[in-house]
């Protein structure tokens, strides 16, 4: 296995960070100890933004003057002074320090922004070369004819063969689309079979600008706004000089007017835009000058409902400043989900991961991040694609979560609700929902079908059919019914509604698993260097003993479900034969009902936590034990237990709980927390689905 890869572009504006960003998300699947480098950035930034973007998504543990050589500044003096060798022995000195704390670094090249410039290719080679990493070149095919790029790529493999330095590869990224097929000839024509040659189509949003970044090029004040309209994408900017009522005839969707302080009548126009049907929606207003709205009109701005746009102000005059935002080049941002969802999805649909790992010989890491572990359960997800229905769209979080599940290509979803009111609530949140399936519970061709069978299965409860077709009209029962008759794969829900409103429906008709008598929950908590399974935490409050001989194997199953050899400790107070009272011989007794029912799984109990997690205290107290010390699915006593301990440990460890997974249902059906962020919907959804692949096998 390579120890380090080189990310090289061959010029400016060939979208390396997309391709690094695609990497990195590879890479860290795999590696645990893993590190960025870049040899030279630039002497204006505190921060280089490629730098932040990686280390604060991958929760690199370096500093940032730990992940670059030096600056362009330091650069030129070296250079200025004759002395070439000191700027590579320099750079290649702090990487070595860095090499000392990871398993594998990937290193990305520099921006054709400095001193460099008119070598840069050259020099990137030359650095790889020092570094013993083989190199990937990133070629830029935006407006190249296919003859231009095999120009390219024949230029490219001379000056690496030149300098002696291995090729992994090319990526040909910003492809025009009419010439796909005509490049992919070119590919196979100069391409080495060694070698892996991709090619990623241009993707026009990834080339805007956002709010943000344009918010931090300029320095910008903030005036109105909050941190998700600052990812709103721009797709125009514009100067409004002119009578409100110009102004408003060259509104377009995603524009930026950039308009002088003192024209509270242009902003006051704009923001009104934003309340109505009839306008399109800007993603934001620029005021110039260094005139800031008067405290009466910003006091009115306070008093507004929130509008998904933002309000900065700069110092500079109206023209200087539309300059400088024509002069900001597009790029990544770590606080920017949405766009960052994209990139990976374009990266992930055009190049296949699979094949780029085998070529660099990754090898999976017994240790298993957080990080890991929510990678690979999008892997899996988007492997075998489901079909999740959502019931709660007039939720803002919901539609959210959609967008990127969407992005990134992980499963398909159906949405329930008024189809003209959650296209009109998304595009007041600048949301795209490309690709969603919408359902009316009120106008859909399914609800006579979903009332007779609703009927069916409940007559015998009194159930009448008048009172079938209006149950039908609850999303809660419409989604779960749409899984029951195969219409959908899964179902979550719970972000508006309680966790009875969400599950009630799965009992009544979904009902559970032969052999399995109760429906429970586990989370899947997400530690530094591995992933636990503990159940249940969420639903049953005082199990007897077969319910919590149920709860361990429905929580063995769900561990299995999820690459996790189920290790399985039955938690109480007491450790094997020592102790006495009723709560440890409803544990005791619950173990061996699991054990008779499921003689193939490794099952302990009673045993205390400490015993089952560490080896030290298991060598102890129940030496010769499968389990103790090493278990990997911790059953609790009562809900009281589980609900404090996972919460405990979610703090006190900085782990990441996902869940609750409910488990023992016939069909995934899944239940939110009212207070649960975008992320977990998005990470649920996923579970959820990969929950349905193991329901189909």
């Amino acid at each position: 296995m390579s120890k380090n890869l080189y990310v090289a572009a061959t010029e400016a504006k060939a979208g390396k960070s997309l391709v690094v960003l695609g990497l990195m998300e590879l890479l860290s699947r795999h590696i645990k100890k893993i590190g960025f480098f870049r040899p030279v950035i630039s002497a204006a930034q505190k921060e280089d933004d490629h730098i932040r973007l990686i280390a604060k998504r991958y929760n690199l543990p370096f500093q940032h003057e730990a992940m670059y050589g030096m600056t362009n500044l330091e650069a030129i003096n070296l250079m200025q002074a004759g002395d070439m060798d000191a700027v590579f022995t320099a750079i290649i000195n702090k990487y070595k320090q860095l090499e000392k704390e990871c398993d594998f670094i990937l290193c990305e090249g520099t921006d054709f922004q400095g001193v460099l410039t008119t070598f840069e290719f050259d020099f990137n080679v030359k650095f790889a070369n020092n570094l013993g990493a083989p190199v990937i070149a990133v070629i830029n095919g935006f407006d190249k004819t296919p003859n231009q790029i095999a120009d390219n790529m024949q230029i490219v493999r001379g000056i690496l063969s030149d300098e002696k330095c291995a090729q992994i590869g090319t990526i040909i990224n910003r492809a025009t689309e009419k010439d796909i097929d005509a490049i992919h000839e070119v590919l196979k024509k100069f391409g080495k079979p060694e070698e892996i040659n991709f090619l990623i189509p241009e993707k026009t949003i990834l080339q805007k600008l956002t709010i943000r970044q344009i918010a931090n090029a300029l320095k910008a004040r903030y005036i109105y706004g909050d941190d998700d309209s600052l990812n709103l994408d721009v797709l125009d900017f514009k100067v409004a000089a002119m009578s409100l009522e110009s102004v408003l005839k060259h509104t377009t969707k995603g524009t930026l007017m950039i308009t002088p302080g003192d024209r509270t009548d242009v902003l006051t126009g704009l923001l009104m835009t934003m309340m109505t049907d009839n306008f399109p929606k800007i993603s934001g207003v620029l005021l110039t000058g260094g005139i800031q709205p008067s405290d009466q009109f910003t006091k009115m701005l306070d008093g507004v409902v929130k509008l998904p746009l933002s309000v900065l102000g700069v110092d500079t005059d109206t023209y200087e400043t539309a300059m400088q935002v024509s002069n900001i080049r597009p790029g990544l941002n770590p606080e920017n989900t949405r766009r960052i969802s994209t990139a990976l999805g374009h990266f992930e649909a055009n190049v296949d991961v699979d094949v780029l790992g085998k070529i660099l010989m990754i090898t999976r890491s017994k240790v298993v991040t957080p990080v890991m572990f929510e990678f690979e359960l999008f892997e899996r997800a988007r492997a075998n694609r489901k079909h999740i229905v959502l019931p709660e769209a007039d939720d803002e979080r919901i539609l959210r979560a959609t967008e990127i599940l969407l992005r990134r290509n992980v499963v398909d979803v159906t949405l329930l609700g008024n189809e003209q009111a959650i296209f009109k609530k998304a595009a007041a949140l600048q949301l795209q929902l490309n690709g969603v399936n919408i359902i009316d519970p009120y106008d859909n061709d399914l609800v006579h079908e979903y009332t007779a069978e609703y009927y069916k299965l409940r007559k015998h409860k009194g159930i009448t059919k008048e009172q079938a077709f209006e149950v039908m009209h609850d999303v809660s029962y419409f989604g779960t019914m749409m899984v029951h008759k195969g219409h959908a794969d899964g179902m979550v829900s719970g972000a508006a509604h309680t966790t009875q409103h969400t599950i009630r429906p799965a009992f009544e008709f979904i009902k559970t698993k032969p052999g399995v008598s109760i429906v429970s929950s586990s989370f899947l908590m997400c530690l530094e260097d591995r992933v636990l399974v503990y159940g249940d935490c969420a639903v049953n409050p005082n199990p007897n003993s077969e319910q919590l001989a149920d709860i361990a194997i429905s929580s063995a199953e769900t561990a299995i479900n999820f690459g996790i050899e189920p290790r399985i400790a039955m938690l109480s107070y007491s450790t094997g034969e020592s102790g006495k009272g009723e709560d440890v011989e409803k544990v005791r007794k619950a173990t061996l009902i699991a054990r008779e029912r499921r003689p193939d799984l490794k099952i302990e109990g009673p045993i205390q936590y400490d015993a089952a997690i560490e080896p030290s205290v298991a060598l102890q107290k129940m030496p010769g034990s499968e389990v103790a010390g090493k278990a990997t699915v911790f059953i609790f006593p009562d809900l009281n237990t589980g609900n404090n301990t996972y919460k405990a440990v979610q703090r006190a460890a900085n782990a990441v709980a996902i869940g609750p997974v409910l488990q023992g249902l016939n069909k995934p059906v899944n239940d939110l927390s009212r207070g649960c962020l975008v992320k977990d919907i998005v990470n649920t959804v996923v579970i959820t689905a990969i929950q349905a692949q193991g329901t189909k096998k």
